[in-house]
């Protein structure tokens, strides 16, 4: 645990594997099947997972960069994340790609307010010298 104090927990059991396997929440919110990464099918995989909370976290990121700075976002406010499963050798890897849309704001305003989440977002900090990432603005 880290050294401040908890604000949320989840609890996911997850059983099977990446091909058939089932993760529920205990709240049962969450409730999916998983697949193989690349595959039609009717789960889902990690890689989709990750993309889907790391973007939602980085947009709370964005509008709490906002309030501090005495920014109005604008309400379409969008972004779209990139993941990459990689091999090199036998080793898997992640490479990712955020892409914000602020639409209306300063170019200027809006690279502040991308970098400023990206510091401070959970995500975006888990993955820091871990994950290649790279920033854009739409």
């Amino acid at each position: 645990m880290g050294a401040g104090r908890t604000l949320y927990t989840v609890r996911v059991h997850t059983k099977g594997f990446r091909d058939g396997g089932y993760s529920r929440s205990d709240d049962g919110c969450l409730n999916i099947r998983h697949s193989l990464p690349g595959f039609d099918s009717s789960g889902t995989n990690s890689e989709q997972l990750f993309a889907a909370s790391w973007s939602a976290c980085f947009d709370a990121a964005l509008g709490l960069a906002a309030l501090k700075q005495k920014v109005s976002l604008p309400v379409d406010v969008s972004i779209d994340a990139e993941v990459d499963l990689c091999l090199n050798g036998e080793a898997y890897f992640l490479c990712a790609r955020l892409t914000v849309s602020l639409p209306g704001l300063d170019r200027e305003v809006a690279h502040k307010l991308i970098y400023t989440a990206h510091q401070t977002c959970p995500y975006s900090k888990a993955v820091r010298g871990n994950v290649e990432v790279q920033l854009s603005l739409l």
